[in-house]
């Protein structure tokens, strides 16, 4: 008999097995190549960059029709508007700017009212600056709970997507 499939993918390649033969009394050596597995584990975060790389493919901003990109971590949500073509930033809103963390309270992360009220900023901004269309990226996330508050917010207060 062999070694077990998980001694062998275990211990390096190209080991000696002991194995004894069909009939015979006496055990022979016989050289076996270890088959190892390994798993494609990804992080959640490598699946969202992906995702991202590949919506960015298609979406890109422009002096006319710049980017609204949002980036969510487990604190803050951050939102810019980005010319592409010159690598600007032309308008931004964040869960770290005074006026939206005196006005709301949250110690596990922001949601979705506060996700609503940074749409309403940016949109607001935006307007300033004389900005009325966005194309949305929303950076991988799925287009759900905060990011769709965000987008939805923008568009009630005057962004066209």
């Amino acid at each position: 008999m062999s070694l077990s499939f998980f001694q062998s993918a275990v211990v390096p390649s190209q080991q000696l097995q002991l194995q004894v033969g069909i009939g015979l009394s006496f055990p022979r050596l016989q050289r076996v190549q270890s088959l190892v597995v390994e798993a494609k584990a990804k992080t959640r975060q490598e699946d969202r960059i992906a995702r991202h790389s590949r919506i960015r493919k298609k979406v890109e901003g422009t002096p006319e029709r710049p980017r609204l990109s949002v980036f969510r971590s487990n604190k803050h949500l951050y939102v810019q508007v980005i010319d592409d073509t010159k690598m600007r930033t032309l308008a931004a809103a964040s869960t770290m700017q005074k006026a939206i963390s005196e006005e709301f309270s949250y110690t596990s992360g922001p949601t979705l009212e506060v996700a609503k009220k940074i749409g309403e900023v940016i949109a607001k901004t935006c307007l300033e600056k004389g900005i009325t269309k966005v194309a949305f990226d929303r950076g991988g996330y799925p287009y759900h709970g905060r990011v769709e508050a965000i987008a939805d917010a923008a568009r009630e207060h005057g962004l066209k997507f």
